[in-house]
């Protein structure tokens, strides 16, 4: 009888279970070769549908999360991290601050590392933990919140966003262009604080924050939402992006060396 019109093949596809439906005569075939029971038929095909359904999970979180190619944890050269952000990794990769709602605040001058940290712990929230993420430019998101609050859609794209367990803001500091902006972005804030996590990189230190929301009493008020349930890590050191140039020009270490 063809695979198709087997009628436990056809029900176990109308129950949307296809790994389970396209892997059932392969299965039944080596379980009377093998004697298998029917105890161990249904945990092949169990297991089985259960370990492609997760793959088709993460590949479908990946694609959505909007994280950037080639930031990843293989490609992040863990030695060149300040040594207090390097001891904090461990425990960021397992996950539990998204289920208590925690920040993660990565400040330091540009090119020192924080968007692909950031990004590639996101990547190990979905690859080991299937959470949801959400990677965005502050400004590319400031904008669709904009947007959204000018179609008068503002709680829906709100609601939008809170379905992800943790959402990605990158540099946070170059979004300080008018109060509407401050408004979207401090209502962001505002409607995750204590319920989801934010990870946010900034250039600006909290001290400079007044440029993104103009008002001191808003800028202290977003601050302290964040601040309240938060990891604060501080990356140092000499820019990546000069040190990778450097290598690139030949003879280049040697000029600098002498002068």
């Amino acid at each position: 009888m063809p695979e198709s019109a087997d009628p436990t093949v056809m029900l176990l596809r109308s129950f949307r279970l296809p790994t389970m439906a396209s892997e059932y005569e392969a299965i039944m075939q080596r379980a009377e070769k093998e004697g298998w029971s029917h105890r161990q038929v249904l945990r092949h095909l169990c297991e089985s549908e259960a370990v492609d359904r997760g793959e088709r999970r993460t590949a479908r979180l990946l694609a959505e999360s909007g994280l950037p190619e080639g930031k990843t944890l293989g490609s992040l050269d863990e030695g060149l991290l300040p040594e207090k952000v390097r001891r904090q990794l461990p425990a960021l990769m397992e996950g539990g601050f998204t289920d208590r709602a925690v920040n993660v605040l990565a400040f330091g001058l540009p090119g020192r590392g924080k968007t692909h940290f950031l990004a590639a712990l996101g990547r190990e929230l979905i690859l080991r933990h299937s959470k949801r993420v959400l990677f965005r430019p502050t400004f590319k998101l400031v904008g669709q919140l904009l947007a959204a609050k000018r179609d008068l859609r503002l709680e829906q794209e709100l609601r939008k966003l809170d379905r992800y367990d943790a959402l990605i803001l990158d540099d946070i500091g170059y979004v300080q262009q008018s109060r509407e902006e401050m408004e979207v972005l401090f209502t962001l804030l505002a409607e995750r604080y204590e319920r989801r996590s934010l990870l946010i990189s900034s250039n600006l230190v909290f001290s400079q924050w007044d440029q993104i929301f103009k008002d001191p009493l808003t800028t202290m008020a977003a601050v302290d939402r964040l601040v309240h349930h938060s990891i604060i890590l501080e990356f140092d050191g000499a820019s990546r992006r000069v040190a990778k140039a450097a290598e690139k020009t030949p003879g280049k270490g040697k000029a600098e060396a002498k002068t």
